[in-house]
């Protein structure tokens, strides 16, 4: 049995209708995606086996970041806001919360290949980074996250190309180090606000970072000054997602773009899609998370 067959029936037993939504998923699916998340699965196991873990224990702990999505999901669409508003709440919450923490991580890794916007969105990372291939020489990742958009980006770039990682996460980093196994990449645990690199990069890639923190305008004026003049930040960043370690509300993707021409940036190339496969006024009327992704240069 592959991994996901074996995922899938797992999730059966505790949430039938999840599971039915998954099935219809993966239905539409081709070959080359049941083979990178089966690979992808393949290395959590070993990742988790390296903490002592089971792959249940990763299935029990995206099921449980299923449940808090869909309270936070309740709570938003009453209030129309996220539950935390500010860095202290979330780390008082979450971060600081090693039980809470831990599920919480495990759970995110296991939607990679079960969200399909997050798939989609990587392979929308995919399609245009060679691009820049011939230019990029410091690369710098800003959250190590799963460690697939610095795989890709070793594969990319050329072999005299350095990499670095900042994450304010030990857990993130080390379980970016157990993904890729790469001694080239250098990893900083630190808070990127207070990241002062001597060098500028030609590349840096920032995935779903900017809802994380209080002023997303001042966080991206802080990377424009990392980047050479002429290098490229790839972001991505949702709107209208509740989440427990969320606390900036993008309301639509227009809003994420207001920011990131405050904040002296313009787009190259820009991805969007909602989470659910509904007519475009639904999704608006009813706050239907929106996945956005976009390469960026400096004005």
């Amino acid at each position: 049995m592959s991994k996901i067959e074996y995922i899938i029936n797992f999730i059966e037993k505790e949430n039938p209708i999840h599971a039915k939504k998954l099935k219809k998923v993966f239905k539409k699916q081709g070959p080359e995606f049941r083979r990178d998340a089966n690979q992808f699965y393949e290395k959590y196991n070993d990742f988790a086996e390296t903490l002592g873990k089971s792959f249940d224990f990763g299935i029990e702990s995206y099921l449980r970041t299923l449940s808090d999505v869909t309270l936070e999901y309740l709570h938003f669409i009453k209030t129309g806001e996220y539950s935390n508003k500010s860095f202290e709440e979330v780390n008082k919450n979450v971060y600081s919360n090693p039980e809470v923490m831990e599920y919480h991580m495990h759970g995110l890794l296991f939607s990679q290949y079960l969200w399909p916007q997050h798939t989609d969105i990587f392979h929308f990372f995919k399609k245009y980074t060679s691009n820049y291939k011939t230019f990029v020489k410091k690369y710098l990742e800003i959250g190590a996250g799963h460690g697939m958009y610095l795989s890709e980006a070793i594969k990319t770039f050329s072999e005299d190309t350095s990499f670095e990682v900042v994450d304010l996460s030990l857990t993130s980093i080390e379980l970016a180090k157990s993904f890729i196994k790469n001694d080239k990449v250098k990893y900083l645990q630190k808070d990127v606000f207070d990241y002062n690199p001597t060098v500028k990069f030609d590349f840096i890639t920032m995935g779903e970072v900017l809802e994380h923190v209080e002023d997303p305008i001042a966080l991206l004026k802080k990377i424009k000054e990392m980047l050479t003049p002429e290098g490229c930040l790839f972001i991505t960043t949702p709107a209208n997602a509740p989440a427990i370690d969320h606390i900036y509300l993008f309301n639509d993707a227009d809003d994420i773009r207001k920011i990131i021409k405050i904040a002296g940036f313009e787009i190259e190339h820009e991805y969007t899609k909602y989470v659910e496969d509904v007519p475009k006024e639904f999704a608006e009327k009813h706050k239907i998370t929106l996945m956005y992704g976009a390469y960026l240069r400096i004005k």
